[in-house]
């Protein structure tokens, strides 16, 4: 029970690694607030923790509108009392060369990836601060440190998230409160199942060339990045500040001869 009693906020916990990481922080003991922007994905992630004998409850919000979060805040504290553990994971894709990417998709894609951080977080961090104590994990990705074909938008965002992790660091370390961020590589989710059909014409040979470029020799799961999660969010990982974790298979800090 790694995570016994801690009141956890999950954005986008509707599918892929929010729903894995709430269904596991939710076995550790966490009680979760499940956030999506979708209610009927949101409640069936509430419906299988409960059934797994967890304690969670729906929290619907746009991260991208500041009264829709404030309101998801006070009704996160109102019901628990306190957030122990913000995981900011709620995400869409960009795809596209920067002279492909149309301003009114570049601006979706900033709004939600970066937009969708700045907005829970200021919200949930003067509760923090007043308990002087709490956890905040931001989902970046490897994208961050590496150039990859056609993803301009999206690369532009998780980079965008990293450096801001790293600021918010120094901000907040004062009030016992740790910002790190999360890394993967290619996960085999409904996200990048999306990707690969707007990608590739050929979507299962757009998976084999993925899996060639991570020295693993395939894709992640959602639960490889949830137990990465579940870290950051645990005491465990008390002398961890401001720091990226990579769950990328090998793809930044190696290469397939």
């Amino acid at each position: 029970m790694r995570l016994q009693g801690k009141k956890t906020l999950i954005t986008g916990a509707g599918s892929g690694i929010g729903k894995s990481s709430a269904l596991l922080f939710a076995k550790e003991g966490a009680v979760i607030a499940v956030n999506d922007i979708s209610e009927e994905h949101g409640q069936q992630t509430v419906a299988e923790i409960k059934e797994a004998g967890g304690e969670a409850f729906f929290a619907g919000a746009d991260v991208t509108d500041p009264d829709s979060v404030a309101a998801m805040v006070s009704k996160v504290i109102g019901e628990l009392g306190a957030i122990d553990v913000l995981f900011n994971n709620a995400g869409i894709s960009g795809v596209g060369a920067l002279h492909e990417v149309e301003p009114d998709v570049w601006d979706k894609v900033m709004n939600v990836n970066i937009r969708g951080v700045y907005l829970p977080s200021k919200y949930v961090l003067p509760h923090m601060m007043e308990r002087r104590s709490g956890s905040i994990i931001n989902m970046s990705s490897c994208i961050a440190e590496i150039g990859l074909a056609r993803r301009a938008s999206y690369a532009a965002t998780k980079g965008a998230v990293l450096a801001l992790t790293k600021s918010m660091q120094v901000d907040y370390a004062p009030y016992n409160i740790r910002v790190n961020a999360l890394l993967p590589g290619t996960i085999l989710t409904p996200f990048v199942e999306n990707y690969l059909r707007t990608s590739y014409e050929d979507p299962e040979a757009g998976i084999e060339g993925i899996k060639k470029r991570q020295l693993s020799g395939d894709l992640g799961r959602p639960e490889d990045v949830a137990k990465a999660a579940l870290f950051l969010a645990s005491d465990e990982s008390s002398f961890m500040m401001g720091s990226p974790l990579y769950i990328d298979g090998g793809v930044v800090f190696g290469k397939n001869a």
